[in-house]
């Protein structure tokens, strides 16, 4: 595998900011998540790709994780089955350091130790559009974005009234269906999306005989209403229900993982309520929102057994934001706003805030040059005030040759379970990180292809990690390990990540379409102890994914995805090793008339066996079929 990358690292080279597939040149591609502002691609000097919609369904992909594990510089990994816990890294970040945005709602759980979302119940039925920031990126969007942002965008309604549904069934007894209406008539528009999976699904444990099964249904909704011309309410909601079985048991003689019938369910509830108010033919848009994200988790020991677990989370958030143009080359996005959280584990009952104030410059001295800086200062009511700068530049030239460079800053606030639980420290600091980045483009064949390469460095600082509390701490009054024999939670961890991200995007005719990417990414534990210079935990140095659709005369579509995942270590002692592997899957789809189509894929074609968690297996070969339908 190591001589494989390797070639491919020296031919699949490509841009630092692009779309999974070749762009329209007479419409740029336009992202949202490097300035919460809509901005054309070719002039953000951030990395950023994007996923829409067609490529969802040209990939048949149920699960938006496995999509995310396709693209530059993420890696993801899962205890095991179907809809049980995943984690999203990105550059080699904590998985908890990745912020997650959905329609605008930032829906970390606030209950979870570290603060983190988890992808496993994040399904595709809503989805249109994914955009995946990398990199620190804490001016526009406050704690958390660390490693970067991954922004889930929902259905938005357009003119007409438009609909959509798909039905899938396949291995382990696997039911996938969504269905979806939107449309817009005069000054009222809305849509509405909903999705229900169930699978018999795997065993999480990879020793085990026992299937954990999963279950979701879930739906979005958008309702807007224009009151006059660039005046207007937006509504926006999602809420998923989900269960699934779940292996917490150990072998007493291995001390692996092994079967058990605990299961765990969760409800997710997010929401946005928000007024427009855009003046001055569109020089002066502003923006004034309620946001709110209620997760709720509970473990069971078995059907009809004790909890376990206990989970509630709950923040809410409301801001505003101006995008001022007080000239064509001056660009202004500035904003305030105030987050309440509060948690529940059933014995501490906790909650702080977080005021925050930003704003962004963003100048196109020429044409071809754009410029973007900005600062933010939060204050949080228990570790106090802290601020963040920022600035990227984009070179796009004529030749078709764009250069990017960005330094971000990057701080998450600790979470309530570590100020305030039973190991808490209410004198604990925010994480911060601070990112440079830099990197080339170039597009050849009239457009048709592109190709670049981005180098990054990232040093986190302040990480906040559990810890013993010695004999002399415990006995001294004042000490933050007084009344915690168990351990505390202290600001003592160090990383450093630094790597180079290629990718290629290429179309040689209309019928074909390539993409590859391949990300070295080489982190190590800075911390002083046993573990300084190792490896992170399950992150792997190389990552690389192909792919490739060809779509015949008479309607036919073919493809395939090979996706490869170095060696890692499973904890931060490097003892346990992890080995790489790759998994290739195919697909196909045939219309049927202008309405119906009929679609297949064979996930993990090889039937190879692998983990990314030590002890939880993977799915091995397995396939499904389907229908979908569209009507305009």
């Amino acid at each position: 595998m190591t001589k494989f990358f390797l070639l491919l690292s020296a031919a699949a080279i490509a841009s630092p900011a692009y779309a999974q597939d070749i762009p329209d040149p007479d419409a740029p591609e336009v992202v949202v998540t490097a300035t919460r502002a809509a901005q054309p691609l070719s002039e953000i000097g951030q990395a950023v790709t994007v996923i829409d919609r067609a490529e969802i369904e040209r990939r048949q992909t149920t699960v938006v994780s496995d999509l995310l594990a396709t693209t530059p510089g993420v890696t993801v990994t899962r205890n095991g089955t179907v809809g049980a816990l995943t984690s999203v890294r990105i550059r080699g970040a904590e998985a908890d350091q990745t912020l997650v945005v959905i329609d605008g709602v930032r829906v970390n759980d606030p209950s979870s130790t570290g603060g983190g979302f988890n992808f496993g119940n994040l399904l595709s039925s809503s989805v249109e559009r994914i955009e995946i920031l990398r990199g620190p990126n804490s001016v526009p969007w406050g704690s958390q974005a660390l490693g970067g942002v991954v922004n889930i965008i929902t259905e938005a309604p357009t003119e007409g009234v438009q609909a959509r549904a798909n039905a899938e069934y396949g291995y382990a007894d696997s039911v996938f269906a969504s269905a979806g209406v939107s449309g817009k008539s005069g000054p009222v528009s809305g849509s509405l999306t909903g999705g229900y999976l169930r699978t018999d699904g795997i065993s999480s444990a990879a020793s085990g005989t026992e299937r954990d099964g999963y279950r979701q249904y879930g739906a979005t909704g958008r309702v807007g209403v224009e009151f006059a011309p660039g005046i207007g309410l937006d509504l926006r909601g999602y809420f998923a229900d989900s269960r699934v079985d779940i292996d917490d048991g150990f072998d007493p003689n291995t001390f692996v993982v092994a079967d058990s019938p605990a299961y765990s369910t969760t409800q997710e509830l997010y929401g946005y309520a928000g007024l427009h108010a855009n003046l001055a033919d569109g020089r002066f848009n502003n923006r004034v929102a309620f946001t709110i994200a209620d997760i709720n988790r509970d473990n069971y020991s078995q059907p009809g057994g004790d909890v376990t677990f206990l989970g509630r989370g709950r923040s809410e958030r409301y801001e505003y934001q101006g995008d001022f143009r007080p000239l064509d080359q001056v660009r202004v996005v500035a904003g305030v706003e105030r987050e309440n959280s509060r948690f529940n584990d059933g014995s501490t009952f906790a909650h702080t805030g977080i005021t925050s104030v930003y704003g962004q410059l963003i100048v196109k001295p020429v044409d071809v040059l754009t410029v973007t800086g900005g600062v933010r200062n939060d204050d949080h009511d228990d570790f106090g005030s802290h601020t963040t700068f920022g600035a990227n530049a984009a070179l796009a030239l004529r030749t078709g040759t764009t250069v990017r460079a960005s330094y971000g800053e990057g701080f998450k606030a600790p979470t309530l379970y570590q100020l305030f639980s039973d190991y808490g420290n209410r004198g604990l600091d925010p994480e911060t990180a601070r990112n440079f980045d830099v990197g080339v483009e170039q597009a050849f064949l009239g457009n048709r292809g592109r190709v670049g390469v981005t180098y990054f460095n990232r040093r986190t600082r302040n990480q906040i990690d559990f810890r013993d509390c010695s004999p002399a701490e415990l006995e001294t009054a004042d000490s933050i390990c007084a009344n915690r024999p168990f351990g505390v939670y202290d600001n003592v961890a160090r990383a450093e990540a630094d790597g180079v991200e290629f990718t290629l995007a290429l179309r040689p005719i209309d019928a074909l379409t390539l993409t590859a990417n391949y990300s070295y990414i080489d982190t190590e534990n800075r911390s002083i102890g046993d573990n300084f210079g190792n490896d992170l935990a399950r992150r792997p140095k190389q990552t690389a994914s192909v792919d490739a659709d060809y779509r015949f005369a008479f309607g036919l579509s073919v493809g395939g995805t090979v996706t490869m995942v170095g060696d890692s270590f499973d904890e931060a002692s490097n003892t346990t090793r992890l080995d790489g592997y790759a998994l290739a899957g195919v697909r196909a789809e045939l219309p049927i008339g202008e309405r119906f189509a009929v679609y297949g894929r064979v996930d993990n074609l090889t039937d190879a066996r692998y983990e990314t968690i030590a002890g939880y297996g993977n799915y091995g070969r397995a396939a499904y079929g389907g229908v979908r339908l569209r009507l305009k």
